[in-house]
């Protein structure tokens, strides 16, 4: 498999609105790391996964620490559902950056006929102040059909508002995981065309990860293919064109683990980082001495 040679979309190249550019730049350059790229806290696991993700650091329950943690560590903006936008954000209006995530789920039923329905509206992320939404689309789901068409209204709403688009690209349900699964580089990197094709400003994906089944199960093509971890973002920030890509922290490692995977990510195409349990389940202080380096880190490439 040939790996092409990639570069970070630049805002200035982009086809965007007026709007969408307005709010993208000051995601880009006027918080978070300032370089045109962007760092992420999101906390809308309280309702995918439920108060589960909470309980070995009790304090981060509370919306007001990932608050004053994204204030406090300077980062690009903070993902919050409907409900925490609402009564949490009014006192970080305007301070830290917000990204209303406008569908979710809970992790209760089986993710074979996944499917995220709409919570929220565009006219609320106007409302709220936000400067872009998060939607969650689960590529391969049985109920792809109607996260098609969902996604299709919303997208539309986000083009006449001039809203930035952030699709949560998701690969899930039976057919994903008999092709190698969900985190595998043919599930990625279909996910990441899709988020493409369907008019993602900003995707946001998974590390593709390599296994012996995932490889020997895949589709042809993908099968038999190891990559190492950078060819394997260079692959899929290709197959995102130029939806600008952020990559996922996902469940909580060690730092030096954690700070390797974002810098090959940042070296290989990658726009930005979206990392949550990573940071909000640890302390405060420890939290936000991790989050200035990785801002350091992403200023450097």
């Amino acid at each position: 498999m040939q790996i092409p040679a990639v570069k970070r979309p630049r805002l200035e190249d982009l086809d965007l609105s007026i709007g969408k550019r307005t709010r993208l730049y000051r995601l880009l350059y006027q918080f978070g790391p300032g370089n045109g790229t962007m760092l992420l806290l999101p906390i809308d696991q309280g309702l995918e996964h439920g108060p589960v993700d909470f309980l070995s650091n009790p304090p981060c329950a509370n919306p007001e620490y990932q608050l004053q943690m994204a204030l406090r560590g300077g980062y690009s903006g903070i993902v919050f559902h409907i409900g925490l936008a609402q009564k949490y954000y009014r006192e970080y209006a305007g301070k830290v950056p917000l990204v209303l995530k406008v569908n979710g789920k809970t992790s209760i039923p089986s993710d074979s006929e996944a499917f995220s329905p709409q919570t929220a509206s565009i006219e609320d992320a106007v409302r709220l102040g936000a400067d872009a939404v998060g939607y969650t689309l689960y590529v391969g789901s049985p109920a792809q059909d109607r996260d098609f068409i969902q996604l299709s209204e919303i997208r539309e709403q986000c083009d006449y508002y001039g809203m930035p688009l952030i699709i949560w690209s998701y690969p899930r349900g039976e057919a994903i995981e008999a092709k190698g699964g969900r985190d595998s580089l043919y599930a990625v990197d279909y996910a990441a065309r899709v988020a493409n094709e369907l008019g993602a400003d900003v995707v946001k994906l998974n590390m593709p990860t390599f296994n012996k089944k995932a490889m020997e199960e895949s589709p042809a093509g993908y099968r038999g293919v190891e990559l190492s971890e950078a060819e394997a973002i260079r692959k899929i920030v290709f197959s995102a064109g130029k939806a600008m890509v952020l990559i996922s922290g996902g469940s909580k490692i060690g730092d030096e683990d954690l700070l390797r995977k974002a810098r090959i990510c940042m070296e290989n195409g990658c726009t930005g980082l979206i990392f949550g349990r990573n940071m909000w389940q640890r302390p405060m202080e420890e939290a936000l001495l991790l989050t200035e380096k990785i801002k350091a880190m992403m200023r450097e490439v």
